[in-house]
């Protein structure tokens, strides 16, 4: 035995799982959007449900990330425990089908045009294509198409290299030996598939391994139907931790219910094997050499048949993970579902994660922007209810700042794509945005509070002179809302005119109130909180210009370094579209607003 051989081995086994990483990130990055909404049509029929497991698994190539997507979706309130069952159970039987891809192997060198398909044809001619497609860049997805390709490519490397190195230590006689082992005691083998499968995280790639060593010739049906057995183990144990990672109850019992699943599984086939083994119906292939091949075949027909015997009894696998995982007990919260959709578990498809992340930031603007409303309309007639709940949206606002920024910190790591990250940064900087708006809030809910506990009413002038700000704040707030929501860049650049137009105007409306000091027509207690609001609902303004820059970097990547450049620009009538826009909103709201200064110049009492 050389150990080169051995080197050789290994290598190829380390090319096989990064090949198969690889690829599978890529399906993954290029179906995760299609996937979800596929998951979130499912029914309660469980055989569509299965179907659905089995289609999600064979197009991107891993039963565990379906399984935690699955769970994912189940914590997040999008489907049900019992909706999932069917997918779980699906999804055990879709990664057979990286087996029989594999299976080409045995394809001869005679098989005419077939000869194409064989791995040592299909790897470079994947290579060539991926590294074609990753070079051109020339559409949307040409990137992520390409590593896919070379995934592959890499994968089906590691396979011949695996192949080649068996084949010479072969001659060794330490693999007869080996096999041997594990013909004779199949709890071995059982363990040695469990422990493998657990270690490499993937059923497909402990069977692919497998497939690589039938090359050498002395594995024997008797030897690998327990190291299959075993990897059905091996593999869900993995799935069940990661399911289990800061989920709640329902998520934990979908990881829980696939290693029950696959506990009967390997009983039936253990059970099977025996009565057919007894019968003599096995007795040609037993000591038979196996192929990759019928090692495909194998994997397939057990998880297959173990499916469709158990897919009736389903709902003595649900109770059973309930009677297993006890219900949660937490405080009911609004935001509930937006909280627990912020799960590990979609760490490994990103475009889950940060649809995650939208979703709860999407909610987090609609508290604070209520909140804004609500407290504006307080300075005018407070309401101790409303000023309550204020305080109390705040505390979930706060909440969910927290827990995005926690969830946005740990997913970070987990990106490889460019594309994602600059998402991931957008996000980080729109969540302390949205907080900023909240506390604004709060703090114009607690001038308010002021006005009221020192019973103070503002002058009708200055009620009027609120409107005004409010309803072109309100116009503001509908523009943030259509940059961030719809990544709308009409509306991401046309805040900015409208925000220098509320700066105008509070400058106005402090001028305004100095002079009704002056004259005496305000106190000067009264004053303080007036101002203080003024300049709380400026600071808004100012968040809401800061949404649709963070909008606008988006799809213009070199403006997140240059935001300040970009802004002195726009001041210093860099644009004609600004200043245009910026001259349509002074007029309309600045006349507006000196009309009502003029309604009640002749009213000093009033």
């Amino acid at each position: 035995m050389s150990f080169f051989n051995v080197l050789t081995l290994f290598g190829g086994l380390a090319m096989f799982l990064y090949g198969m990483r690889l690829m599978g990130d890529g399906l993954k990055e290029s179906s995760s959007g299609t996937l979800k909404k596929a998951m979130e049509m499912v029914t309660n029929n469980p055989v569509k449900a299965f179907l659905l497991g089995l289609g999600v698994t064979a197009i991107i190539q891993s039963s565990t990330a379906t399984i935690v997507i699955t769970a994912g979706l189940v914590a997040a309130g999008i489907i049900t425990f019992k909706q999932s069952l069917g997918i779980v159970i699906g999804a055990n039987v879709g990664t057979t089908v990286t087996g029989q891809i594999i299976r080409l192997l045995d394809l001869s060198s005679s098989a005419g045009w077939l000869e194409l398909f064989k791995p040592s044809s299909l790897a470079p001619i994947a290579l060539i294509i991926g590294i074609i497609l990753i070079m051109s860049d020339r559409f949307k997805n040409a990137r992520v198409i390409g590593n896919i390709a070379i995934g592959f490519g890499i994968l089906f490397s590691g396979l011949l290299n695996m192949t080649a190195a068996v084949d010479s230590l072969s001659e060794t006689g330490i693999f007869e030996s080996m096999f041997s082992s594990l013909g004779n005691n199949p709890l071995l083998g059982y363990l040695t598939g469990a422990l493998v499968a657990f270690i490499l995280q993937s059923s497909s790639a402990t069977i692919g391994i497998l497939q690589a060593l039938s090359s050498a010739g002395g594995l024997t049906f008797n030897a690998i139907y327990a190291v299959i057995a075993g990897v059905f183990l091996g593999d869900c144990v993995t799935t069940g931790i990661v399911c289990s990672i800061g989920a709640r109850a329902d998520s934990k019992r979908v990881g829980a219910f696939n290693i029950m699943y696959n506990l009967a599984k390997t009983v039936l086939v253990f059970l099977g094997i025996y009565i057919f083994r007894k019968t003599g119906l096995l007795d040609s292939i037993w000591f038979e050499p196996v192929n990759s091949g019928r090692i495909a075949n194998a994997n397939t027909v057990f998880n297959l048949a173990s499916a469709l015997i158990l897919l009736p009894a389903v709902s003595f696998f649900e109770k059973a993970s309930y009677q297993i995982v006890k219900d949660d007990h937490v405080e009911p919260n609004r935001y509930k579902e937006k909280l627990e959709a912020l799960n590990p578990a979609f760490f490994s498809t990103p475009a889950i994660a940060l649809k995650s992340c939208y979703d709860a930031l999407l909610a987090m603007f609609y508290a604070a922007r209520s909140n804004c409303e609500e407290a504006c309309r307080l300075l005018r007639t407070y309401d101790e209810k409303k000023a309550e709940a204020i305080r109390a949206e705040e505390e979930n606002i706060d909440l969910l700042a927290d827990r995005i920024s926690a969830y946005i910190g740990e997913l970070n790591p987990k990106l490889t794509s460019q594309y994602h990250t600059a998402i991931l940064n957008e996000y980080y900087k729109l969540v302390v945005e949205f907080e900023r708006l909240g506390d604004y809030a709060t703090n114009i809910c607690e001038s308010a509070y002021d006005l009221h506990r020192k019973d103070i009413n503002l002058s009708r002038m200055a009620s009027a002179e609120l409107d005004v700000l409010e309803e072109i704040l309100a116009r503001i707030l509908d523009l943030a809302e259509l940059a961030f929501r719809k990544r709308d860049i009409n509306a991401a650049e046309e805040i900015e005119p409208f925000e220098e137009v509320v700066d105008d105007m509070v400058d106005l409306m402090r001028q305004n109130h100095l002079q009704r000091l002056s004259r005496g027509l305000c106190s000067v207690s009264a004053g303080t909180d007036f101002m203080d609001a003024l300049h709380d609902i400026e600071r808004i303004s100012d968040i809401c210009s800061n949404v649709g820059l963070a909008t606008l970097a988006r799809v213009y990547p070199e403006l997140s370094e240059q935001t300040h450049d970009y802004i002195y620009r726009l001041h210093t009538g860099g644009s004609d579209l600004f200043n245009q826009r910026y001259q349509e909103a002074k007029d309309f709201y600045m006349t507006k607003l000196k009309d009502v200064i003029r309604s009640y110049e002749e009213k000093p009492n009033e």
